[in-house]
């Protein structure tokens, strides 16, 4: 009999409460296709636990982009600030659109958009900063939003990671005009692909309905308001088929438990590599006291592109799959392109190094166990 031990994933997705059951209640209901009774559940719950006027559910986090760059209706030429570390889809959803993106650095301790340096980048075609929480830890939003308000551009926030944490006791997701929530399957909550855009005006929102509604109005028919629909505005088809958000709602009902859960798993990493590693040249998460992360991921940044490499390649030799994150925008060949290729070296320097350790809702004690062992291992050497 073989003793060799299974392969520890990345990431892995599992039933979490009664995604069947709603996936069963939909089909047997006749509406599996977008805007049916488990996406309206979804927006409703949402909006109420986030303190928003109101959510829409989108196919993913990059329809929910998209639309809040057609909602910005900015002019080509126009500039938007992100962050150079983040996920292309924040970066495309605007430069679809016309505009132009203005990379920011971001911080050495959190690897959120640098807030001291924002002001440097605006000017009189700034549209919109761009805020990314990475890992589901807040960015500075008090300073944020002021330098927004301030200088008349619109704050958004691109919230993929951070659904349920907050700052300042304040929901993530509430602070922006609009504001983005993604239910990948690398995500806590998931529906394996999946978003939300969230948003307080009311003619955002009448908009928001005709832009997911391949730029019809037919909402208004569905309230009385017309007697037929038309093409009214540009659009696509963002909506998410209620098959999809009936397996979101039910994982959205154990939110509190999958956070609990993510907590310890968060906490025993830490609390094995705390000081110990850090003693190795090695960077652990931070998290501001004014922060609650919803515990999205474990991070570690290894001291230099070659340690990375070797931890990984190590891992992977005793079956257990870390992986690394974003390349910079600024750096990649559309930004170069674009000629958005300004330098960013915290950005540049964590691209290089970081690393992310297997998490995930069900990851059992003996294999996180294991990986705090071999991980322990490695740089004892």
């Amino acid at each position: 009999m073989s003793d060799k031990k299974r392969d520890i994933s990345f990431n892995h997705s599992q039933l979490v409460g009664r995604e069947l059951d709603y996936m069963r209640e939909a089909i047997d209901a006749e509406h599996i296709s977008g805007e049916g009774p488990f996406a309206h559940r979804c927006a409703d719950l949402l909006r109420r636990e986030l303190g928003v006027g109101a959510a829409v559910v989108t196919s993913s986090c990059t329809a929910a982009l998209e639309m809040t760059a057609l909602l910005l209706e900015a002019n080509p030429g126009d500039e938007v600030i992100l962050p150079a570390y983040t996920f292309v889809s924040t970066a495309n959803a605007f430069v679809l659109r016309g505009l132009r993106p203005v990379f920011a650095d971001v911080r050495e301790d959190t690897l959120n958009i640098d807030e001291t340096r924002l002001a440097e980048l605006v000017n009189e075609r700034t549209r919109a900063i761009v805020v990314v929480h990475y890992s589901g830890v807040g960015c500075e939003m008090d300073r944020i939003s002021e330098l927004a308000r301030s200088r008349g551009v619109e704050l958004i926030e691109d919230n993929a990671h951070g659904l349920f944490g907050s700052y300042r006791d304040r929901p993530l997701g509430s602070f922006g005009r609009w504001a983005t929530l993604s239910f990948h399957e690398t995500k806590n909550i998931t529906c394996g692909e999946g978003g939300a855009l969230l948003l307080d005006r009311e003619d955002d929102l009448r908009r928001a309905e005709i832009l997911r509604d391949k730029g019809t109005n037919r909402q208004a028919l569905f309230r009385g308001e017309v007697d037929k629909y038309t093409w009214v505005d540009l659009g696509s088809s963002y909506s998410l088929s209620d098959l999809l958000a009936a397996y979101l709602y039910a994982q959205l009902e154990q939110r509190e438990s999958i956070t609990r859960k993510r907590r310890a798993i968060w906490e025993t990493y830490d609390a094995a590599f705390r000081g110990e590693l850090e003693a190795c040249g090695v960077r652990l998460p931070y998290v501001p006291p004014h922060c609650v992360q919803p515990y999205h991921m474990y991070w570690m940044r290894l001291p230099d592109g070659a340690t990375r490499l070797r931890f990984i390649e190590a891992m992977k030799r005793r079956g257990i799959h870390c992986v690394t994150h974003y390349q910079p925008l600024n750096l990649s060949a559309m930004g170069r392109r674009l000629g958005a290729d300004r330098p960013c070296p915290v950005t540049e320097a964590a691209a290089d190094t970081l690393v992310r350790l297997p998490f995930y809702n069900e990851l059992a004690r003996a294999d996180q166990e294991r990986v705090i062992e071999e991980t322990l291992s490695f740089f004892a050497v």
